[in-house]
């Protein structure tokens, strides 16, 4: 089994529910793409206009590697439209306040599963079945924590906790990551074999974010603590958003285990696998479940199971609940809330045919709505799991937040 095979075969639209008023004085904008990430697509869209970042607002952020639709606002917009390859944007109403994530209502998904055979597709099929009728386990998935270079590697926003503020820093600038550009890759080895010569580093690196903090660092060569209160602020949040998201799947991921041990699939991810119950397996106790965002602003009573587990989890990375924070930062801190534990697909429905982009197999066409926050790509690997396939998915390493840009 394949997935986006083509960008057509993931399709991503953004079903908005900001309220329309044409003597508001946000422009609403629909932006459709392929081949760009949110972040990326926004700020060719900002030079082009010559719009400041604070006019534009957004909610979603959708795969490169899919045909997406989301929706935008900029404050005072223009009535024009942008049109570039694998970009269009244009007005289609007008609010009284900018587009944020609360305004998406849930997200609908097209996704063609390709190559496969007359044995895997009544396989398939059964698995639809039984998502359909008990849900699957609502993880982040591997989009989330794409700051980690691979399995077993450093977590920055566990060394923020830590208080390893210069091995937090050295790792956001010079870690590799797989879909780094041949011009990144060359500045973070300058950054790796000059670490500590500041002034040498300044002179050999080039305009942009790294070049600035190092330039900080000159004037303030110990001062770490600092420099990483200087990262971009979607950085840091990117940081501890994935550390955060991580400790929360693995306290879901060990419930799962101990509550459905006879009978668990793996689902393949790209850091571990993560436990869903077997093929048929009823949980009801999980329908209604929802499992707070872990940090040190939740506060537990003593009796709370959910202050056991997540201490449980928390002990292999020598904190607790109570100090994962990150010390003497006031602008770096973790979210607040919670997450159901469980998720139901809606309107879920597939269908088969011939596959035309491989000779003589099937293809699978499926289609169905998340609520916002929830990840399509967890019900394919629901799939894969069920099929026994380990494809990657193209997008796994894909970044959630930050623009693929190194500058500033």
């Amino acid at each position: 089994m394949k997935i986006k095979c083509r960008p057509d075969d993931f399709i991503v639209e953004e079903i908005p529910g900001l309220p329309e008023d044409s003597r508001g004085e946000f422009r609403i904008y629909r932006l459709e793409k392929t081949g760009w990430t949110t972040p990326d697509a926004l700020a060719f869209i900002r030079r082009a206009w010559d719009i400041k970042p604070h006019r534009m607002g957004y909610g979603g952020l959708k795969d490169r590697h899919a045909r997406t639709i989301q929706y935008f606002t900029i404050h005072g917009g223009p009535e024009r439209k942008i049109q570039q390859p694998g970009i269009e944007a244009f007005p289609v109403a007008s609010a009284r306040e900018p587009f944020h994530s609360r305004h998406i209502v849930a997200n609908r998904f097209t996704v063609v599963a390709r190559a496969i055979d007359l044995a895997t597709l009544p396989i398939l099929e059964n698995a639809l079945k039984n998502i359909s009728q008990f849900g699957i386990p609502n993880y982040f998935d591997d989009q989330r924590f794409g700051s980690v270079s691979g399995p077993g590697q450093p977590f920055i926003g566990k060394m923020l906790c830590a208080a390893s503020f210069e091995d937090a820093l050295r790792e956001a600038l010079a870690g590799r990551y797989t879909h780094d550009t041949t011009e990144a890759k060359r500045e973070k080895q300058i950054l790796r074999d000059g670490w500590g010569d500041w002034k040498g580093l300044k002179e050999s690196l080039p305009r942009g974010h790294a070049r600035s903090l190092v330039c900080y660092l000159m004037d303030h060569p110990t001062d770490f603590r600092g420099a990483v209160a200087r990262l971009r602020p979607e950085l840091g949040g990117l940081y501890l958003a994935a550390y955060q998201s991580w400790i929360w799947n693995r306290v879901l991921d060990s419930k799962i285990r101990q509550d459905c041990r006879q009978s668990i699939a793996e689902l393949p991810c790209r850091l571990r696998s993560w436990a869903a119950p077997g093929p048929g397996v009823a949980v009801p106790e999980f329908g209604g479940l929802c499992i707070p965002l872990p940090s040190a602003r939740l506060k537990l009573p003593a009796e709370n199971p959910w202050l056991g587990a997540f201490n449980s989890i928390l002990a292999e990375d020598g904190l607790t609940l109570a100090t994962m924070k990150v010390p003497r930062q006031r602008d770096l801190f973790f979210s607040r809330g919670e997450r159901n534990a469980w998720l139901m697909p809606t309107e879920l429905n597939w269908r088969h045919h011939k596959d035309d982009y491989h000779h003589g197999a099937l293809a699978l066409t499926m289609s169905f709505l998340l609520p916002r926050g929830s990840y399509a790509t967890m019900l394919i690997k629901r799939l894969q799991a069920a099929a026994g396939s380990i494809d990657r998915l193209p997008d796994e390493d894909d970044w959630e937040e930050v623009p693929r840009q190194t500058g500033d």
